[in-house]
């Protein structure tokens, strides 16, 4: 199924990649250990910074990761985290903001309202 900015066979237009981008994010961030080894904790530093690196449309993210780096400690800091700086990003973009205490609700265990329906 396509919308009218999605059709079939065409290069995703900003909103499109926005969307895919975030929700790769949060959900990595969702299934992220709660205890990471001091490997991983890397590796996830490393995978956001080259994410922003060469991601189209995700300068501002990274200008906002170099002001608070990702926090890699559990699975509950980085998605709090990655939740404040996309909230920061909508308020740019004049969205609205999520409630980051819902972040694991949304991304992990999908027990919000919609998400049952």
């Amino acid at each position: 199924m396509t919308t009218t900015n999605e059709k079939e066979n065409c290069p995703a237009d900003s909103v499109a990649l926005g969307r895919a981008a975030w929700t790769l994010l949060h959900t990595t961030a969702a299934y992220y250990p709660d205890r990471p080894a001091p490997s991983q904790m890397d590796s996830m530093r490393l995978f956001m910074s080259t994410f922003a690196d060469n991601y189209p449309c995700f300068k501002d993210f990274k200008q906002y990761m170099a002001e608070e780096p990702v926090r890699v400690g559990s699975r509950k800091k980085l998605s709090e985290w990655l939740c404040k700086q996309h909230n920061k990003v909508n308020e740019k973009l004049g969205k609205p903001s999520f409630d980051c205490k819902l972040v694991l609700d949304r991304w992990l265990q999908g027990s919000l309202k919609e998400c049952n329906q």
